[in-house]
C-alpha cells in the first residue's frame, strides 16, 4: 500500500525559502481556543474555594476532590463533559456538608452560568 499518505495533526510542507509564514491555523475563527476571561477567573477561584474545602471533608470526599481539580484547569482542552463531572462532584461535596461548602456551591453556580451562557 505505498503512496498513501496519512496525516494526523499538523502537517506543514514548505517549498523555497521565502515568503514563510509558519503555521497559520484558520479553525475557529478569531480566539479558538481561548477561555472566557470570566471563566479563567471563576475557575481559579473555584480551584482555590476548593483547596480550602478540602481540609475540612472525610477523607473519601477529599479524595474525590482531588480527582477532579484537573477538570478545573483553565485550559481550553479540557473535554467539557469532563469538566461537567467535576463541578457536579465538587457541588454534591459542597451541599452535602452543609454551610461550610456553600461558597463552593455558589461558585459552581457561577461557572455554570458562564459555561451555558
Amino acid at each position: 500500500m505505498s503512496g498513501n499518505n496519512y496525516f494526523y495533526g499538523d502537517n506543514v510542507n514548505m517549498y523555497g525559502g521565502q515568503g514563510n509564514q509558519g503555521i497559520v491555523r484558520n479553525e475557529g475563527g478569531a480566539g479558538a481556543g481561548q477561555q472566557d476571561p470570566a471563566l479563567v477567573a471563576a475557575l481559579a477561584e473555584l480551584t482555590r474555594l476548593t483547596a480550602e474545602l478540602r481540609s475540612q471533608v472525610p477523607a473519601p470526599d477529599a479524595q474525590l476532590l482531588d480527582e477532579s481539580l484537573p477538570a478545573l484547569s483553565t485550559d481550553a482542552a479540557v473535554p467539557a463533559l469532563e469538566r461537567h463531572r467535576a463541578l457536579r462532584a465538587i457541588a454534591g461535596i459542597a451541599a452535602a456538608v452543609g454551610a461550610v461548602g456553600q461558597p463552593v456551591a455558589e461558585a459552581v453556580r457561577a461557572i455554570t452560568g458562564i459555561i451555558s451562557g
